[in-house]
C-alpha cells in the first residue's frame, strides 16, 4: 500500500508548532525564530515532506519559474544561450518555461500573454521588432521583471545583454583587410530598416554621419562594423558587394550568394552576419565549386559546429553564447530580488577564431 504523503499539517504537529507557523518555514517567507525553523525543517525531512508548488505561489506570489521568449529554438545561438538561463536558474532553485517567436511578433506577443498567465516571475526576450514591442512597453509599466537579449526596443529602459557586433564584425572585416583583401563582399538578413534602403545606409554610415546603433537589429550593426573597417582602412565602399536576403533564411541567403558570385566584379573574399547566412552562403559556394580559400576567403559570424568539421576549417566569430545567457538570468534573478539599480546594458566581446579560410589576396 502506497504512503500517504506528508502534510504541512503533519509536520506542524512533529515539530510542536502551529500550522502556520510550519507554513512560513517552509514557504521561505515571513520570520519564525531559528529554534523553531530548526524544528520544522527537521520534521519535513524525516516525514519526507515536498512542497505544493502551487500553494506556496498563492502565498507568497512567486512561482520560482523564469519565463523565455527565443527567436529560434532550433538555431544553435538560442540553444547555447538557452543552456547558459537553464544553468543559472537551476542553481538558484527555479524553473523555465521555453517558449518560441520564430521571429514573428504576433508569436512572441502570444507567447509572452502566455508566461504572464503561467505568472511566471520574469520573463527573458529576444524581441522580433527593435522599434514597436507595445506589449513589452506594458510589462516594464506593471511592474514585470524584464531582461532583453542579442536586441533592443527603442525608449524600453530594462536590463539588455548582447554581443559587441559592431566591433566583433569591423575584427572580422578587418582580418581579411589584412590578408590583403580590397573587395570584400558581405551577406545578411537586414531585415526593415526604417529609414531608407540599402544603400543610403551605406552613404549615411560611409561618410561618418551619426547613426543611433543601440536598436539596430543584430545584422545591421554588422554592417556598421564592415563599414567602419573600410573606412579605417582607407577602402571605398563599393554597394555591389553588400547583398542583403531580407530574412533570417538560409535559402533567401544561398541566392544571394550565388548572385554576388557570379557578377562580373565577384569579391575575393565574403564576410556573412551570422550561422543562417553562413550556412546558405556555403550550399552557394559548394554549388558553384569555389574553393577556399583559393577562390574566395571566408569569415563567418557565429561560431556553429561544421564550421570546424569542414576542411579546411572555417574562421569565425565567436559569441559568448553561453555567458550572455548566464548573465541574462542573473540579472533577471536580481530584479526579481527587488534590485532597483538604473537599466544597464552589457556588451560582451566575442572572439576572433582562425582556422583556414582566409588566404592572402
Amino acid at each position: 500500500m502506497s504512503k500517504t504523503k506528508a502534510t504541512i499539517a503533519d509536520v506542524a504537529r512533529a515539530a510542536g508548532v502551529s500550522t502556520a507557523t510550519a507554513g512560513r518555514v517552509l514557504g521561505g517567507y515571513g520570520y519564525t525564530s531559528d529554534d523553531k525553523k530548526d524544528n520544522v525543517l527537521k520534521a519535513a525531512q524525516a516525514l519526507g515532506y515536498r512542497p505544493n508548488a502551487l500553494a506556496r505561489s498563492l502565498i507568497t506570489g512567486k512561482t520560482r519559474t523564469l519565463g523565455v521568449v527565443a527567436g529560434d529554438i532550433q538555431n544553435p545561438f538560442y540553444a547555447s544561450v538557452l543552456r547558459g538561463i537553464s544553468n543559472v536558474a537551476e542553481a538558484n532553485g527555479f524553473g523555465l518555461l521555453i517558449t518560441n517567436s520564430d521571429e514573428l511578433q504576433s508569436r512572441e506577443v502570444h507567447s509572452v500573454e502566455l508566461l504572464a498567465q503561467k505568472q511566471v516571475d520574469g520573463l527573458i526576450v529576444t524581441p522580433s521588432d527593435t522599434r514597436r514591442a507595445k506589449h513589452l512597453h506594458n510589462l516594464r509599466n506593471m511592474g514585470v521583471p524584464l531582461v532583453l537579449i542579442d536586441r533592443a526596443v527603442a525608449g524600453l529602459m530594462v536590463d539588455r545583454v548582447a554581443t559587441d557586433n559592431i566591433a566583433a564584425a569591423e575584427q572580422a572585416v578587418h582580418h581579411l583587410i589584412a590578408a590583403g583583401h580590397k573587395r570584400i563582399g558581405i551577406v545578411a538578413e537586414l531585415v526593415d530598416e526604417e529609414r531608407g534602403s540599402v544603400d543610403s545606409f551605406l552613404a549615411r554610415a560611409a561618410s561618418g554621419e551619426p547613426i543611433e546603433t543601440e536598436t539596430l537589429y543584430p545584422s545591421w550593426q554588422r554592417l556598421v562594423g564592415y563599414i567602419r573597417a573600410h573606412r579605417i582602412a582607407g577602402i571605398p565602399i563599393d554597394p555591389q558587394l553588400t547583398r542583403r536576403a531580407g530574412s533570417y533564411s538560409a535559402q533567401a541567403a544561398e541566392v544571394v550568394t550565388a548572385s554576388l558570385l557570379a557578377s562580373e566584379k565577384r569579391p575575393t573574399a565574403l564576410f556573412t552576419t551570422d550561422g543562417t547566412m553562413s550556412e546558405g552562403a556555403m550550399r552557394a559556394i559548394t554549388h558553384l565549386q569555389f574553393s577556399i580559400p583559393s577562390d574566395l576567403s571566408l569569415v563567418c559570424f557565429d561560431d556553429v559546429d561544421w564550421m570546424s568539421f569542414l576542411r579546411p576549417g572555417i574562421t569565425t566569430i565567436s559569441q559568448p553564447r553561453l555567458a550572455m545567457g548566464e548573465a541574462a538570468a542573473r540579472m533577471l534573478l536580481e530584479r526579481i530580488r527587488g534590485e532597483t539599480y538604473p537599466p544597464r546594458t552589457v556588451l560582451m566581446p566575442a572572439e576572433l577564431v582562425e582556422r583556414g579560410s582566409v588566404a592572402a589576396a
